[in-house]
């Protein structure tokens, strides 16, 4: 979702497999039909949950976290329509839908209300910015991780989730990044300050020492004080709910590709130790790794998201047989994932 690409491009040409590349080609051009139809259909809307298997559009939202992924989806879309125009259509064509729903989240800069300012910019202004170089757009991003950073607790060092002042998630760790970047961009060190101390404290009370996570952390608000985990998400509060695992090696990889701090990587891949361990028999986990008889037995997004970050890590580590190891795990995941 948002890493320095030119630092991973320049460190290694990932030898995806001939027929992981084939799958992901048809998994691409069955999201990009999808989108077209969904756009089409429900103009302006952005999916948050299903109803009876299918997407709700007009239901409440308890909170918006997920509308920068429909115009991020789009950028992708006209990205790889530049260099494979017959299979998802016209560059132009999903250049202009992913400016608009780029547009239709942009006051979402100012929003001091949510954790998740991460999942909603970087998919859309950042990815604008990137490829339009718009002033604009970069702003809009510096903004967004000013606003992000309000969040900070001083006492505890950490940014608090929307649930509760004395409450951070794991899901912020695919987040802090906006704060990290807004910092590079601004040069206002205090921006990074909060970003790294968030990490910090997240290495030090979320992750466990077998690389498995927790979903929460509570906080006393006088001290600071850390008091125990949480989960509002996983089977118990001393599981491993695989989402936030997945959040957690994605996000620590990308801080680690955007600043060069080796706390970053050793956690990253300390989870995906972890994730390798915990997916070998099949490479789409359940709800959480610990749940005996899981109600979910597949969590694709989760899957999804951990495939991403052990793409980035293979890109990223020199050390021995890592890197292959990463990949042939992401390698499999994707497959898996884009079978009918």
């Amino acid at each position: 979702m948002y890493w320095n690409q030119r630092r991973i491009a320049a460190r290694r040409t990932l030898p995806f497999a001939h027929d992981t590349v084939a799958s992901a080609r048809t998994g691409l051009t069955v999201a990009c039909g999808k989108v077209a139809a969904l756009v089409a259909h429900h103009p302006d809307s952005f999916p948050l949950y299903t109803h009876e298997g299918r997407w709700k559009h007009d239901g409440p939202a308890w909170t918006n976290w997920c509308e920068g992924f429909l115009g991020g989806q789009m950028w992708i879309f006209a990205e790889i329509a530049g260099e494979t125009p017959r299979e998802l259509g016209d560059v132009e064509m999903w250049r202009s839908r992913a400016g608009h729903y780029t547009d239709l989240v942009e006051e979402r800069q100012h929003d001091d209300q949510v954790h998740d300012l991460g999942f909603v910019l970087c998919p859309t202004w950042l990815r604008r910015w990137e490829v339009t170089g718009d002033e604009v757009a970069r702003q809009v991003v510096i903004t967004g991780g000013r606003t992000l950073a309000t969040r900070f607790n001083t006492a505890g060092r950490f940014l608090r989730s929307f649930l509760a002042p004395d409450s951070t998630f794991i899901d912020i760790m695919m987040n802090v990044g906006l704060i990290a970047i807004a910092g590079l961009e601004s040069g206002d060190e205090q921006l990074l300050t909060i970003a790294e101390q968030h990490a910090a404290t997240t290495r030090k009370y979320l992750v466990r020492g077998d690389g498995s996570v927790s979903h929460e952390g509570i906080f006393d608000l006088a001290t600071g004080e850390f008091l125990r985990q949480s989960s509002q998400q996983g089977w118990r509060h001393d599981s491993s709910w695989a989402r936030g695992l997945a959040w957690s090696l994605y996000g620590f990889t990308s801080l680690y590709a955007l600043t060069g701090d080796p706390r970053w990587l050793a956690t990253a891949e300390l989870n995906a130790d972890y994730w390798i361990e915990h997916t070998s028999g099949d490479p789409v986990p359940p709800n959480d790794f610990d749940e005996p008889d899981p109600v979910r037995r597949w969590e694709s997004s989760a899957a999804a998201c951990a495939a991403g970050g052990l793409i980035m890590l293979a890109a990223l580590v020199d050390n021995g047989e890592k890197p292959d190891r990463y990949l042939r795990r992401a390698d499999t995941t994707l497959r898996r994932l884009c079978e009918p």
